[in-house]
């Protein structure tokens, strides 16, 4: 039996604006101990026993970010582990994730390969009974079940939807309930949170949306066949293809599949699991003081209660407030009071009506070649802060509507400029002309670290035509 670890990585994580953005989503939000949430789910995948490869399915342009994430903690697992991707030119929610992932893994490894799919964006304590769970859905799931995971409840919460279960047989699944209803399920003993959590043979989930969610798998069949597909040593990539991927429906397994089914099972589980879904859930990561207030960051409180408080680059203070969440990033700040953090999303939404930078990527941005960090804005120029790491190079790419001037502050910098190819050092410039065809590149062992003064009538991050695609 081959067990194989899916991991699901989409969606924005919008109430958990200002940390989560549009190309900085839930998942790569770091915690305390320095590692993302997608780390955590990573290794959390690569413990559990024989596991020799983990699929992982993204949104394409989060490629490199989920490359270098694992990057940084793949020597922590005890085995080897080979990473293969199956990257979305856009979110079709998890009924396409996962019959991508089925449907890959069916022909690679056999209808009988065990799928044990996880999103990316949850945390759990006690890897022990996680693996124990995991375990008993693996036996389930050789049986021919569709296995959903239960977490058993220890609190009336509104946030999570809900399983009705007698033994391991499911019986219904709720929407999430108000605090009265909820009330109700905790006291029956009959009810236990919907995970997300899904444990299947490839073979058996094929089979299953053939019957209930014939659309989703057909489509995504025609998909996989014409899309992309690279491979080399302990790695696999296939880029599905746009025009064909439009065409699958936008709907979950839940949906799709597990409401519909009478070949259904669960696993109750009793290890602490949070999806964190909202800044109070985020916060109980983290250890309270006398006050209850719960503090990442330099913060200095006086007469404060019952807060959380994130900081980065600055100072917070708090005087006499109490119930608040204050989370303060480079470019912007939130104020929510705890009982409505659930509404955070409306602002991220009225930031995306606006166009508003803040809704889409941080100051500080990684690409596969380095970062560059925005230092300053407004009308007709943008400063940034570029370093690229020794012996890598950004695409050669064009704009039309700016103009850019780079001062190298330190390294050596080896420029592309349409015909032209030469070394610029440090404190020396160059000019990059709208419309000209450009290169930068860092051909030394010691990072290259530049000034980009843009000029122009628009400096939009979507105006650029890349020829050769590097970052």
């Amino acid at each position: 039996m081959k067990l194989i670890p899916v991991i699901i990585s989409g969606g924005v994580g919008s109430r958990l604006w200002p940390l989560s953005r549009e190309q900085h989503p839930k998942p790569f939000i770091r915690l305390a101990d320095g590692k993302s949430i997608l780390q955590h789910t990573w290794l959390r995948a690569a413990a559990l026993a024989n596991v020799t490869e983990i699929v992982t399915v993204t949104n394409r342009e989060l490629f490199f970010k989920t490359q270098d994430d694992y990057a940084e903690i793949i020597d922590e697992s005890t085995r080897v582990i080979n990473n293969s991707y199956i990257l979305e030119p856009f979110g079709r929610n998890t009924a396409a994730a996962i019959a991508s992932a089925a449907i890959h893994i069916a022909e690679i490894h056999g209808n009988d390969a065990i799928l044990m799919v996880m999103p990316a964006d949850h945390m759990m304590s006690n890897q022990t009974a996680f693996a124990e769970s995991v375990a008993k859905a693996t036996q389930l799931a050789q049986q021919g079940k569709l296995v959903t995971f239960g977490i058993t409840p220890n609190r009336s919460e509104t946030a999570y939807g809900y399983i009705q279960t007698k033994g391991s047989e499911v019986l219904q699944f709720v929407e999430k309930p108000d605090l009265e209803t909820a009330t109700k399920y905790i006291e029956t003993g009959q009810y236990l949170w919907n995970s997300g959590l899904f444990c299947f043979s490839a073979g058996t989930i094929i089979k299953e949306m053939a019957r209930y969610a014939s659309e989703v798998l057909s489509t995504t069949q025609s998909c996989l066949q014409q899309s992309k597909i690279a491979s080399g040593d302990g790695f696999s990539q296939i880029q599905l293809d746009s025009k064909l991927f439009k065409n699958v429906p936008d709907i979950s397994i839940d949906y799709a599949v597990m409401e519909k089914s009478n070949n259904l099972a669960v696993v109750a589980c009793n290890f602490t699991w949070s999806d964190i879904g909202s800044w109070n859930e985020f916060a109980d990561l983290y250890q309270p003081d006398d006050s209850g207030n719960r503090i990442n960051g330099d913060a200095l409180l006086h007469n404060v209660d019952n807060c959380y408080i994130q900081t980065t680059d600055r100072a917070v203070g708090l005087v006499g407030v109490e119930n608040l969440v204050v989370v303060d990033t480079a470019d912007a700040l939130l104020v929510a009071n705890k009982d409505n953090v659930q509404d955070v999303k409306h602002i991220y939404t009225q930031l995306k009506e606006q166009n508003h930078e803040t809704y889409k990527h941080h100051l500080t941005e990684k690409r596969p070649w380095g970062t560059y960090t925005i230092l300053d804005v407004a009308e007709g120029f943008k400063i940034k802060r570029i370093e690229v790491n020794p012996h890598s190079s950004l695409s050669l790419q064009m704009h039309h509507h700016r103009c850019e001037h780079w001062v190298i502050v330190s390294g050596v910098a080896k420029v592309t400029n349409e015909q032209d190819n030469f070394i610029v050092h440090s404190n020396e410039s160059t000019y990059i002309k709208a419309g000209h065809k450009h290169r930068l590149e860092n051909p030394g062992n010691e990072p290259l670290i530049i000034i980009e003064v843009q000029t122009g009538d628009y400096l939009g991050e979507d105006d650029i035509i890349r020829f050769e695609q590097d970052d």
